[in-house]
């Protein structure tokens, strides 16, 4: 790492104070039964996605999920089953969708596995949008941000908003806790931050609320700051990485976020 470049991954040592997402994971219930015995009876009109971080899976997102429902939102997972970064998904790079112009790579070892899996999300929100006529919004925890991201730079008019959770918008992995995993598999992390560099000549110009926490021991913080995006606010939050989707004020804001973006009634 040369010293214009100061980002990092956090230090092993940050690990440790992950352990507090076990506080939120108990603290959380209360909010949660309060919010499901004021469930709200007006529906509203945006459809909300969340989509899990790495190595996690639908059921990790339920209890978000149940929250924005006593809000009204009609809410699903991405159903894809676990974020593996496309690990788990048998393909090669030129069964990537040409929109992500890609550089070859050789050997191959599934560098290009997340943008296999959000080419799979895409597809779902078309179908999604086909159907139901209304914008989606996306929620995405860490990488599941990531891919959030990405499908809203190509669909614009199908997204309502993104809200992240602890992502990293620089480096894909290369700045996290997550690198020597992909390194062991003899992944090219400096092919994958060239990737997402590059992604970056298109905008993203839907609202992005980026929530991040200067304290997160899995994702660099530097790394999840977007500089970039015309529309992205951030919030900064001291919360573990582990428990975005379980605390309390990352709720707030993320009800709030949503809010604000939910299309005005008209008089009945």
């Amino acid at each position: 790492m040369n010293a214009m470049n100061p980002l990092k991954p956090p230090p092993a040592s940050a690990a440790v104070l992950e352990a507090r997402a076990l506080l939120d994971l108990v603290t959380m219930s209360a909010p949660l039964v309060r919010s499901l015995l004021k469930r709200s009876e007006l529906p509203r009109q945006q459809t909300v996605m969340v989509i899990p971080g790495f190595g996690a899976d639908d059921r990790y997102t339920w209890p978000l999920r149940a929250y924005l429902k006593s809000l009204g939102y009609a809410t699903m997972g991405w159903g894809l089953g676990t974020n593996k970064a496309g690990l788990n998904f048998p393909h090669s790079l030129g069964d990537v969708h040409s929109r992500w112009k890609l550089r070859t790579e050789s050997p191959y070892r599934g560098e290009a596995g997340v943008p296999y899996v959000i080419d799979r999300l895409i597809d779902r929100v078309d179908e999604l949008t086909k159907v139901n006529k209304q914008p989606i919004a996306l929620i995405g925890w860490s990488l599941g941000g990531y891919m959030a991201r990405e499908v809203a730079r190509d669909r614009p008019a199908q997204i309502s908003q993104v809200i992240t959770l602890g992502t990293p918008v620089i480096g894909g992995p290369k700045y996290t806790l997550a690198a020597p995993a992909f390194r062991r598999r003899k992944q090219n992390l400096d092919w994958v931050e060239r990737m997402v560099a590059d992604r970056e000549e298109c905008p993203i110009t839907v609202p992005i609320t980026a929530v991040v926490s200067p304290s997160d021991g899995i994702v660099s913080y530097l790394a999840a700051l977007d500089h970039l995006s015309p529309a992205v606010h951030h919030v900064q939050l001291d919360v573990a990485h582990l428990a975005f989707p379980y605390n309390s004020n990352v709720w707030s804001v993320i009800a709030e976020a949503l809010h604000t973006m939910e299309p005005e009634r008209g008089c009945a």
